[in-house]
């Protein structure tokens, strides 16, 4: 127990055999429950849970791969069926210090925000030590992922250490949430959807031997096609279906007037250099004009979303 909340952690294990019986072996005193999800690892890390003795430790055996996200959200159910008052995710690689877990969860047993997650960004000497690769894909999501979740003040959304409210976690749609590495943004999708309140706490990450399975051009090439379906997938959720807000009239108008000045305006352009004659100035704002207003509309839209996301 942790000031009265009963608190479970879900690991994921993937190919850990060197490092899940230290991670284990970690787990802070005041934690009730460990599930570990062994997701069906080709290495020795199923021999290594087997020698695990701690009482509070539950082992998980997937038969198939499932990703990170489909074992995490195996032991969300588990924790959930535990009737936990917060459950924290942190993954079998060692990368992820035990010893800030009581700094995780405290914003939520105080009943102050409902999901907080790691930041390794706000740490400038964890940060200097970061892989540059690792430095680099984050910037890129984390930009994307804020317009896509709506949560313009959180950072680092890669960040797998993370903590959420029981009561939160039973409200999310846990059978549509991204079942690979995608996890973790997807999660921001479906808690601004719910209207949760989240926070960034500063936690270092811990940089050994271990190999990320997290690639650049997995990044690059298929995490922006999905964060863009999923903004258009919140925005419907959040601003029109379960509540229509102006949000979602900035956000239409502007985008549909945003791709028409462009479009417009290439045409319009292609079309100068075929002819060898300059475009009149009314066909010029024909696309001046509306993409000047589209942007307005779409910048207005993202100052409301920070002030809701803050609020």
């Amino acid at each position: 127990m942790y000031k009265g909340k009963s608190v479970s952690v879900v690991i994921p294990a993937y190919n850990v055999a060197a490092h899940i019986a230290d991670v284990v072996a970690g787990i802070p005193h005041f934690v009730d429950n460990v599930f570990v999800v062994n997701d069906a690892s080709r290495d020795g890390t199923a021999e290594v849970l087997d020698a695990v003795t701690e009482p509070r430790v539950r082992i998980i055996t997937l038969e198939r791969n499932q990703g990170v996200g489909g074992a995490t959200v195996r032991g969300f159910q588990e924790a959930l069926a535990a009737r936990s008052d917060i459950v924290v995710k942190m993954d079998g690689d060692g990368q992820m210090d035990p010893s800030y877990l009581s700094t995780l969860i405290d914003p939520i047993a105080h009943g102050h925000f409902h999901y907080t997650k790691g930041n390794r960004f706000l740490d400038g000497a964890a940060l200097a030590r970061m892989p540059r690769v690792r430095l680099f894909g984050n910037l890129v999501l984390t930009f994307l992922t804020k317009l896509a979740s709506g949560y313009w003040h959180i950072f680092d959304p890669q960040n797998g250490y993370v903590a959420i409210d029981g009561l939160m976690l039973s409200r999310l749609p846990l059978e549509r949430l991204s079942r690979r590495f995608f996890f973790e943004n997807d999660m921001l999708v479906h808690l601004n959807i719910a209207r949760a309140h989240v926070e960034d706490i500063s936690i270092p990450a811990r940089y050994g031997e271990e190999d990320s399975a997290l690639r650049v051009g997995t990044v690059l090439f298929t995490f922006p096609p999905r964060l863009m379906q999923r903004f258009g997938y919140r925005v419907y959720q959040r601003h029109v279906l379960r509540d229509f807000s102006i949000v979602a009239v900035f956000w239409f108008f502007g985008l549909a007037l945003l791709a028409w000045g462009i479009g417009f305006g290439l045409l319009v352009w292609a079309t100068s250099i075929s002819s060898g004659k300059a475009a009149t100035t009314g066909t010029v704002m024909l696309s001046a004009l509306p993409l000047i207003l589209g942007v307005q509309f779409i910048l207005q839209a993202i100052v409301i979303e920070v002030n809701e996301s803050r609020s």
